[in-house]
């Protein structure tokens, strides 16, 4: 029986329009840690770059991050043993009904991701421990989190699973799922494949659940 950690983050957004800022995509990332060392190591750069004269006062995100700040965050992230999983919904293909509400919309990212993960991760006894980066107010926070607790719920396979729903301040490892995602989200997006290319060998799956679809609702 083994403790499997699972972090995960989002990336793109729920404005489902062709407005600019508007993602083609909603990425769920999911990372499997087997130790977290790597917690343990990204203090390192942010002592770092205070040295060089970069004083990062929040945690590390990706979005918002410089280049130089990004650089030190994907050199260890590159160089530590993890597995990464990606569900990609096409947001444009997404069936009115399932967009109408935002939380039937990030239940339904949640629920084929995790089916098509859990059993892939953690066997019958092993102990699961899903943590999800909160987002929105504190009112979403609360919905979303419950939406993710249901959703484990339906597709447990394993021991003991508990959920819990941080902020990514108080989670290094949710700060890796976030580097993660957003290097996926480059990927597809834009063609821009230069930092998912320092990932790409803990990538285990890219499933873009939407695939088969023919029909763009906007």
């Amino acid at each position: 029986m083994a403790r499997i950690h699972i972090y995960a983050d989002e990336a793109g957004n729920f404005d489902f329009s062709r407005k600019p800022g508007a993602s083609l995509y909603f990425i769920l990332t999911t990372v499997r840690m087997d130790d977290h060392r790597i917690a343990e190591e990204l203090s390192a750069p942010r002592r770092e770059l205070a040295w060089n004269g970069f004083d990062l006062r929040r945690e590390f995100h990706a979005t918002e991050d410089l280049q130089v700040v990004r650089n030190e965050v994907f050199r260890i992230v590159s160089v530590h043993d993890f597995r990464v999983d990606a569900t990609l919904l096409y947001k444009p293909k997404t069936q009115p009904h399932v967009r109408a509400i935002e939380e039937r919309f990030y239940k339904t990212a949640w629920y084929y991701h995790m089916k098509h993960v859990t059993p892939r991760i953690a066997g019958r006894d092993d102990d699961l421990l899903v943590v999800a980066a909160s987002v929105g107010t504190q009112k979403k926070r609360s919905t979303f989190h419950s939406a993710v607790r249901d959703v484990m719920g339906q597709v447990k396979q394993t021991g003991r699973m508990e959920v819990a729903y941080w902020p990514c301040a108080v989670e290094p490892c949710l700060q890796v799922a976030d580097y993660c995602s957003w290097a996926i989200q480059r990927k597809w997006e834009n063609g821009d494949t230069r930092s998912y290319e320092l990932i790409k060998d803990k990538v285990w799956s890219e499933y873009d659940l939407f695939d088969a679809g023919k029909t763009e609702y906007y």
